[in-house]
């Protein structure tokens, strides 16, 4: 027998497996469907060691509950924000035919929400560890995914907003709150007070920005949620049109600020104007997105 090679199978069961939802994290073009839990949520379940015949001396069986943020411009490095453990068994032993372990972490401190993006990552797992005399100890990662609940923000102004171009072009708009949960639809206006220049068309964009790193390690990436075309054709002095963009439909995060000094994602509304000429115009208002219990993710919905 090979001591120090093992075809050893683990698998973990999650406890309520079947009342859970689920939803599918994308990341570096791999998908995954991952069980979903509270913040608050108890994380319990079975572990199955498997020796599929061979024979598995121990020192130590150990269930670890893992929260970390992973960013791929720092080489793949790994910071850890939560962790916990349990030794399900603590002396050494031997293990020759299929054996199950019961783990329960009750009070896990899953503060962060599950994120799947371009330069980060935030991810929660369970490690099983068996360690071994021989320094070639066995490890295996089951994830599951965290979404958590924000409470409703204390202020939630109107967002008004002007944007012009001397003696030819002064536009008014207004957004109806600064803050949206994520299956809100948000409603505004646009005035237009003076119109000199020849504007072609006129489009509402959602944008993400994801920044990970600080100082020169600052890396910017955005992305296009959705594009609004609002108008087409030339407006007239003091004409309104009326914005609805129904945000249900789009796979967006709620705002992360500075998770863990490591990476922030924020969301922006762009509006573009283009004249005839196809001189393109811009402004953009950062928006807060937020989640509250009635924009909890369905099974199998899109999310990060």
């Amino acid at each position: 027998m090979n001591l120090f090679k093992s075809n050893c199978q683990i698998s973990v069961n999650f406890k309520d497996v079947d009342s859970r939802n689920k939803i599918t994290l994308e990341s570096n073009g791999d998908k995954k469907e991952l069980l979903l839990f509270g913040s608050g949520d108890a994380v319990e379940g079975t572990v199955t060691i498997d020796p599929s015949g061979s024979r598995i001396n121990y020192t130590s069986i150990r269930v670890e509950l893992i929260g970390q943020i992973e960013l791929s411009y720092d080489r793949g490095a790994h910071y850890v924000f939560c962790t916990q453990h349990q030794d399900v068994e603590a002396s050494a032993g031997t293990l020759e035919k299929a054996k199950d372990f019961d783990f329960s972490f009750v009070k896990s401190d899953k503060q962060f929400e599950s994120y799947s993006g371009i330069n980060a990552n935030l991810r929660y797992f369970i490690r099983v560890k068996i360690s071994r005399n021989y320094n070639t100890n066995i490890k295996k990662e089951f994830d599951f995914a965290v979404q958590c609940l924000d409470s409703k923000p204390e202020q939630n102004p109107v967002l008004k907003m002007e944007v012009g171009i001397e003696d030819c072009l002064h536009i008014e708009f207004e957004y109806d709150k600064s803050c949206y949960t994520l299956d809100e639809t948000i409603k505004g206006t646009i005035n237009f007070l003076l119109v000199r220049i020849k504007i072609q068309k006129m489009e509402l964009q959602i944008i993400k920005r994801e920044s990970t790193g600080s100082g020169p390690n600052l890396y910017n990436e955005t992305e296009i949620i959705t594009k609004y075309e609002i108008m087409d054709g030339a407006p007239v002095k003091d004409e309104q049109i009326p914005i609805r963009l129904f945000l249900k439909p789009f796979s967006l995060t709620p705002t992360y600020r500075t998770v863990q000094s490591k990476f922030s994602v924020r969301y922006y509304l762009n509006l573009v104007l283009v004249d005839e000429e196809e001189r393109r115009y811009f402004k953009q208002q950062e928006v807060t997105l937020w989640r509250d219990e009635m924009s909890q993710t369905d099974t199998g919905e899109m999310v990060g």
